[in-house]
C-alpha cells in the first residue's frame, strides 16, 4: 500500500445530543473533526500508511487529538506543539432536517501558527502522495506559506498530489483573495476535486466540463467534480465520463461526505485502479458517510466498502 502525508488542522469536536440552537443545548458528545484528518482516517482504514502534519497546543484538546489519531493508527511523529497558542475546537448541532449548525473556535490556533521552520526538516523521500485542502492555507499567512513550501517539497521529491478546495469563505479576507490563492495551489496539483458550486465560484464557469477544462489547461492531470447525490464527473486529457452516485435511504449527516469522496478517489489512484473504479469508490464512501452522524464515523474499512459496493451492484 501507499505512504501518504497530509497537512491540516484537527479540531476537538462537540456534537449536540439534543436538537436545538447551540446556545440552548446542554449535552454534547466529544469527538474529532477536520477535513484533512477525515481523509487521513479514511485512507488508513483502507490500509494505507498515513502521516499527519499539524501543530497542536499543549492543552487537553491537543492531548485528546493525539490519542484519537493514534487510536486510528495515524503516524503523529511529524506533529509539533505550541506553548502559547491553543488547539482549535468546534461545536456541531443536531438536526433531523438539513445541515447542522456549526460554530468554530480556531482563530489564533496552534495550527494557524505552523510555519516553514517547523516543517523544514521533514523528509518526504519515503512518501508516495501528498493530500491537501483549501482550509489550511485560509487559516493565516503563516499556514499559507507553509503549505506552499511543502507542495514544492513534495513535487521535488516525486510525490503525486491531490487537492480538495473545500472552500470556507468565512476564513478569508475576501472572495478575490480566496479564489486567487486556491487556484494557485490547484494549478500545482495532479488531481483536483471541487464540488460543482466550488468550481463555478473558482472559475466562473457553470458547466462541469468547462470547470474541468479550466484546470486541465493549467496543467492539472485529473479533475474530479463532485455532483452530490448525482455522483461525479471526471475528466483527464484523454477521457471524460459521468459516474452515478449510490442511493441513500436516509441522510443522517452530510458533514464529511466530501472528505469520504476524496478518500475513495485518492485510494483508487494510489492502488492504480481505473478511473471508473476510483469514481465508484468515491461515490460509495460519500454515501456511507452521510448515513452516519459525525465527521468520520462512516468511513469504512476495506471489507465494509467492498460489501457495500457488491450489495448495491447486485441489487441493480
Amino acid at each position: 500500500m501507499a505512504k501518504v502525508i497530509l497537512i491540516g488542522e484537527p479540531m476537538a469536536l462537540f456534537i449536540a445530543e439534543e436538537e436545538g440552537s447551540l446556545d440552548k443545548v446542554t449535552s454534547f458528545k466529544k469527538s474529532a473533526a477536520g477535513a484533512e484528518m477525515n481523509v487521513a482516517i479514511g485512507l488508513k482504514r483502507l490500509e494505507h500508511e498515513v502521516c499527519y502534519i499539524t501543530k497542536l497546543g499543549r492543552d487537553p484538546f491537543g492531548k485528546y487529538l493525539i490519542d484519537f489519531l493514534e487510536k486510528e493508527q495515524i503516524d503523529t511523529s511529524l506533529i509539533c506543539y505550541d506553548d502559547h497558542y491553543p488547539t482549535a475546537f468546534q461545536l456541531k448541532g443536531k438536526t433531523s432536517v438539513g445541515d447542522p449548525d456549526v460554530a468554530y473556535y480556531r482563530n489564533g490556533s496552534a495550527a494557524s501558527n505552523l510555519q516553514v521552520d517547523d516543517v523544514d526538516g521533514i523528509d518526504m523521500k519515503g512518501f508516495d502522495h501528498f493530500h491537501l485542502t483549501g482550509i489550511f492555507p485560509a487559516l493565516s499567512d503563516r499556514s499559507r506559506a507553509t503549505m506552499l513550501y511543502l507542495i514544492q517539497k513534495a513535487k521535488n521529491n516525486g510525490l503525486t498530489t491531490s487537492f480538495d478546495p473545500n472552500l470556507r469563505l468565512s476564513l478569508w479576507q475576501n472572495s478575490e483573495k480566496m479564489i486567487a490563492t486556491i487556484n494557485k495551489i490547484a494549478f500545482q496539483c495532479d488531481t483536483v476535486l471541487p464540488g460543482l458550486s466550488e468550481g463555478t465560484l473558482l472559475t466562473g464557469y457553470k458547466h462541469e466540463r468547462d470547470v474541468a477544462n479550466f484546470y486541465l489547461d493549467k496543467g492539472v492531470k485529473t479533475v474530479v467534480i463532485k455532483l452530490g447525490p448525482k455522483g461525479a464527473y471526471v475528466k483527464t486529457a484523454s477521457e471524460e465520463n459521468y459516474f452515478e452516485g449510490y442511493k441513500v435511504e436516509k441522510v443522517v449527516d452530510t458533514v464529511g461526505a466530501g472528505d469520504g469522496f476524496a478518500v475513495g478517489y485518492i485510494s483508487g489512484v494510489l492502488e492504480k485502479l481505473k478511473v471508473e473504479e476510483c469514481a465508484r469508490r468515491a461515490n460509495a464512501i460519500g454515501a456511507l458517510q452521510v448515513m452516519h452522524q459525525g465527521d468520520n464515523e462512516g468511513l469504512p474499512t476495506r471489507k465494509k466498502l467492498e460489501d457495500f459496493i457488491y450489495e448495491r451492484t447486485t441489487k441493480n
